[in-house]
Parts: C-alpha cells; structure tokens; sequence
C-alpha cells in the first residue's frame, strides 16, 4: 500500500464481463500469421451472441484468418488515470460463404457491422471463440504531475 493511498490493482475478468466489455465496442484487433509473421489487423466487429462478426475485404486478412487459429484483442486504455482493460479472444476463423445456412447468413448480415474505411468491404468472417480472457487494471495512488523544471 503506498502511503495515503492504495496500490494499483490488476484484475481478471470473468467471460460475462469480457462479453459486455466486447459488446460495447466496435473496433478491434485482428491477429493471424501470414506472410511468414504475426500481423495484426484493425477491424470492424460485433457480436451474433458470442461469436465474432467481422466484415472485411478480399485480401491478406481475410486469407489467413480463414479456416485458422486466430486471436482478437480489445482494450480501452486512460493514460491520465493509469488504469484500462483488455480483452483477448482465440479461436477459428472462417469466411462465411453460400455454403453456410442460410439463417447463419441472415444473422450475421443482421449483426450491423459497419466498416469505418474506405472500399469494398463485403466480405464476411465469423470468429467462434475457443478461450476468452481479460484483465483491468484499477489505479492506485498516482504520482503527482509532472512539472518542467523541478527536476533540474
């Protein structure tokens, strides 16, 4: 315990919380191994009850996501208060195709997910989660602010 106050505090969440916490966001990170590397895409997501829907174009992501052991992360981070939450998720990615159900399809057309860039973005992946976990960090006592010059 630091003195007159408390100590930052790291804290797991539960799956309900990370799903709330997923909910409430539209933006998220994509991560697959492409290219002979780890990449990491931004992307438009929502939810179509704990699986991911993710709307994107043809190309590099949309590739090595489908059919692959992908990860999803996200976070919301107070730089002033030190404190954030992250969510990560793993599981298999597909692309959603004619082949699947037809009611599949009309309920991830459904899960509203609109791209913020620009293009062609009409393709659609899903992403079943496998493990989900999440952590948040609680500020404690933060130190106080920095003034130029006092340490001269």
């Amino acid at each position: 315990m630091t003195e007159g106050g408390r100590d930052a505090e790291l804290q797991v969440l539960d799956a309900d919380e990370c799903y709330r916490l997923l909910a409430a966001e539209q933006i998220g990170r994509l991560g697959v191994n492409a290219e002979h590397y780890p990449l990491i895409f931004p992307v438009n997501y929502a939810l179509d009850g704990s699986v991911l829907v993710i709307r994107t174009h043809p190309g590099t992501k949309l590739t090595a996501a489908d059919h692959a052991n992908v990860t999803f992360e996200v976070d919301q981070i107070d730089k002033q208060t030190r404190s954030g939450w992250s969510v990560l998720v793993r599981g298999l990615a597909e692309a959603l195709t004619s082949e699947h159900g037809a009611r599949l399809v009309e309920r991830t057309l459904a899960s509203g997910v609109e791209p913020w860039a620009p293009g062609d973005h009409g393709r659609w992946m899903r992403l079943i989660p496998q493990d989900i976990s999440g952590r948040r960090i609680v500020p404690g006592q933060l130190p106080p602010p920095f003034e130029p010059g006092a340490y001269l």
